[in-house]
């Protein structure tokens, strides 16, 4: 090959593999974001557990008696979430819409997102998020939702989302994985 063509094929060569590092770093979840979404998402969790558990839960017990205090928090830290949770929402959509051996349909739900205004989608996500927690309750695992919501009250909400965050990191999940997660270095030999 001459030096002229090498130049060129050197120039696309790392154009391309800028542009695959590029999608990479963008496929991937900031754990700022992760705990975000977590503190954004707490209060319409609470609300839909409640919903959904409303004759499953002792009256006595800690969502009715001190959950929506501890919620109150959370609810106060919604506004400042929510451009993380956002962003959280957008890494997690255009990740299901890369998906191997998914059909793309006329709806690009991602694209969707990234040309609606933030806030007109928060009323969206609240209620879609707050149904599907809702439709994922079974009744016999409200005592559950309810102790572990209990188990988390004396944790700060910064900190509970955090480690949510840190939680989902250690677990190493890979749909999709965490930005900055570093691989543990290999055995030496």
């Amino acid at each position: 090959m001459t030096t002229r063509l090498i130049a060129p094929v050197l120039a696309l060569t790392a154009l391309v593999s800028s542009q695959a590092a590029l999608a990479q770093a963008q496929a991937c979840v900031a754990p700022a974001d992760l705990s975000d979404g977590f503190v954004y998402a707490m209060p319409i969790a609470f609300d839909a557990a409640r919903t959904a558990c409303a004759n499953r839960l002792d009256r006595n017990g800690f969502m009715a008696t001190r959950g929506e205090a501890y919620v109150a928090d959370f609810r106060a830290g919604q506004d400042k979430a929510w451009p993380g949770a956002f962003r959280l929402l957008q890494t997690f959509m255009a990740d299901k819409g890369d998906a191997e051996g998914e059909e793309k349909s006329d709806l690009d739900i991602g694209a969707m997102l990234a040309n609606m205004p933030e806030e007109a989608l928060r009323p969206f996500v609240d209620a879609m998020v707050g149904q599907m927690i809702a439709d994922g309750i079974k009744g016999d695992s409200c005592a559950k939702v309810e102790r572990g919501l209990e188990l988390i009250s004396p944790l700060p909400r910064d900190n509970v989302g955090a480690l949510v965050a840190f939680i989902v990191e250690i677990a190493d999940l890979k749909d999709p994985p965490i930005c900055g997660q570093t691989q543990a270095p290999a055995a030496a030999k």
